[in-house]
């Protein structure tokens, strides 16, 4: 399979121009510490709540008029799933999004307040039924990340950081799942600032990508395993098979965080950032915070992925 390239991602960042938020890259005066400091991406500013509405409306944009007349099918736990249901309602395309019965009822219910219909399956069949709703209806399915341009998409991302860091920026912090949004964002930093360190982070209980990544075999962990973080966004068994050739290509390590260093980095962001990030959204600053020893670098810039959280969650983790 071919790598994203600066053409790839400089067209994605043409064609989602005006639908999804330039996110600042924010300075953070309250997370210095010595000679380190922190820049955060909130993704969590986007128009569904998190940064999967790049790729996903790249991906759509770019369909025939024949695909888009069959109407797209998609699988997500909540933020693709708004993001596909978003894009598709703005080019006027059928949608049907397999959400997980445990996705929070926040994403589900945004899903459908964009016209989407939500199909909720048990976790294990999330990844299955599109395939039979292909073969059924006709749909065109956009996958989360396995995708060149739901890669390029999310690309955009590291494109903005680039264009946006201090000179001093050594080391982009992002959080793994399935792999679209630090395949894309590595792509992009390391072809338009060599010598930036790109470091993945993902939660201790769902830590695939790292496995993956260290031991150069492309690793798949139980559901039932990587279910166990309260990261509902990074529960993914695996990386894709495209993300896993961009991992190798171009991301330096994968770091791992605790579910208890996730939770204390939501009310962390909340009180002193003033941002509402979910705990998947919050994986890539943990790392910052609470894995110092691991990380080499002095200016760093945290992607957090996005901000769609139960109210009841966050009153909860705010008061931990």
């Amino acid at each position: 399979m071919s790598l994203v390239g600066l053409e790839e991602l400089r067209a994605a960042q043409q064609r989602i121009a005006g639908v999804a938020v330039r996110t600042p890259l924010l300075p953070c005066p309250w997370a210095a510490e010595g000679t380190r400091a922190l820049w955060l991406k909130p993704e969590s500013l986007q128009p569904t709540g998190a940064f999967k509405i790049r790729g996903a409306y790249n991906r759509l944009a770019a369909l025939s008029g024949s695909d888009r007349a069959r109407g797209v099918v998609a699988q997500s736990s909540g933020n693709h799933a708004q993001a596909v249901a978003y894009a598709a309602r703005l080019l006027g395309i059928k949608a049907v999004i397999v959400m997980p019965d445990t996705s929070p009822a926040v994403k589900v219910e945004n899903t459908r307040s964009f016209g989407a219909e939500v199909v909720l399956v048990a976790p294990d069949d999330r990844d299955t039924l599109p395939a039979e709703l292909v073969a059924e209806h006709g749909y065109v399915w956009v996958p989360p990340y396995d995708d060149p341009y739901v890669i390029a998409g999310q690309g955009t991302v590291g494109l903005e950081i680039a264009e946006d860091a201090p000179d001093e920026l050594d080391t982009v912090l992002v959080p793994v799942s399935g792999g679209g949004l630090i395949s894309g964002t590595a792509a992009a930093l390391k072809l338009a600032c060599p010598g930036v360190r790109v470091i993945g982070v993902e939660p201790e209980l769902a830590a695939d990508a790292q496995q993956s990544l260290r031991t150069g075999r492309h690793a798949v962990w139980p559901v039932a395993d990587t279910y166990r973080t309260i990261a509902d966004g990074l529960r993914t068994p695996s990386v894709g098979v495209l993300p896993f050739e961009h991992l190798q290509a171009y991301v330096d390590d994968i770091v791992t965080v605790s579910e208890a260093e996730i939770r204390d980095t939501v009310a962390l962001l909340a009180r002193r950032g003033r941002l509402v990030a979910e705990p998947s959204g919050a994986v890539a600053p943990a790392a910052y915070f609470h894995r110092a020893d691991q990380l080499e670098g002095r200016v760093f810039a945290a992607v957090l992925s996005g901000g769609n959280l139960e109210p009841a969650l966050l009153a909860e983790l705010l008061g931990t």
